[in-house]
């Protein structure tokens, strides 16, 4: 049972942050929109992160240098890319949106060539071509989406990607100051929630908390409790059987984003859309990287695990 406790982890983590694309299709359901959702999912996620830091006996103060890092990932791994996503969620179906966000190991190959962080493999340049394939079989048959308009929002989502695949590779190159994952993500999330609560206000998109509560409003306050506990459970697997275990987490959160949204949101997709999974899928598989003297053990340092495994993301 010892041994298995970490699959049966992997899938709930999986389950947990595939929830996340429905609950913010619910949260912009009734006029809510990007940067109002973000100050709450950051300020909810800033809270619980920094309680679990607490738990585990470690402090919350940063050093001066530690800026620089905290504002990197709280706007490439929150701010902007949440920008995209929520906006995206607007108009595209929550489980389009999860099997883009599979996306992020396609951004992520060529990025790590330019930053130095990888080397070229003809095993992963096919896997990119698969991945673009699949935004190709999305975008390009008329029948593939449910209304032909959404294909010029597919673009729009993609940009979380991008970011996510930037964030993983600066992380990986220039490492995390010697800070604890969980400890940074709640350094990030608090100073990104102070980034958005102006912005929030400027924009008149500020989310009054006072009750009633609506629908859109528990699926911030879940999605934001969500996320947190998941990346706590990722660090987790990651400390207990390794990254190259952890990693294949991302192919759980596509598919459990999809069965999620059929569940609960009624939604239904196209052969097309079904193809483009399987492509990405499989792109994912062949993108992937294969870190060498990497052995899955109880040993395995969480840093490292954090900046290494799979798309690298420390994403608030």
């Amino acid at each position: 049972m010892r041994r298995a406790w970490p699959f049966f982890a992997l899938i709930a983590v999986g389950a947990l942050w595939g929830a996340g694309q429905p609950f913010a299709k619910t949260a912009v359901s009734e006029g809510y929109r990007h940067v109002g959702i973000l100050f709450w999912q950051l300020a909810l996620g800033a809270l619980l992160l920094g309680a679990v830091t607490l738990a585990r006996g470690q402090s919350l103060r940063f050093a001066r240098g530690d800026l620089p890092l905290l504002l990197f990932v709280a706007l490439a791994g929150t701010v902007l890319p949440g920008i995209s996503s929520y906006t995206a969620a607007v108009h595209l179906p929550s489980g389009l949106i999860s099997i883009l966000l599979s996306a992020v190991p396609m951004f992520a190959f060529p990025m790590a060539l330019l930053f130095g962080n990888d080397r070229f493999s003809w095993r992963r340049l096919i896997g990119l071509a698969l991945g673009l394939g699949a935004v190709l079989l999305l975008v390009l048959p008329q029948a593939s989406l449910p209304e032909p308009g959404m294909a010029r929002w597919v673009p729009v989502a993609l940009i979380s990607s991008l970011f996510y695949a930037l964030e993983g590779n600066v992380v990986g190159r220039w490492g995390m100051r010697g800070l604890d994952p969980v400890k940074l993500l709640a350094g990030a999330s608090a100073l990104g929630a102070g980034i958005a609560l102006p912005l929030a206000l400027i924009t008149g998109q500020f989310i009054d908390p006072r009750p009633p509560w609506g629908a859109p409003d528990l699926a911030i306050l879940a999605g934001s409790a969500l996320h947190a506990l998941a990346y706590a459970g990722y660090v987790a697997v990651v400390a207990a059987a390794g990254a190259v275990f952890a990693v294949q987490v991302a192919y759980l959160v596509t598919l459990f984003g999809l069965c999620w949204a059929m569940l609960f949101l009624g939604e239904s997709y196209t052969g097309a859309i079904w193809g483009a999974l399987l492509m990405m899928l499989a792109g994912m598989a062949l993108v992937q990287p294969r870190p060498r003297g990497f052995l899955v053990s109880a040993g395995t340092d969480v840093k490292n695990g954090a900046e290494r495994a799979g798309t690298g993301n420390i994403s608030a």
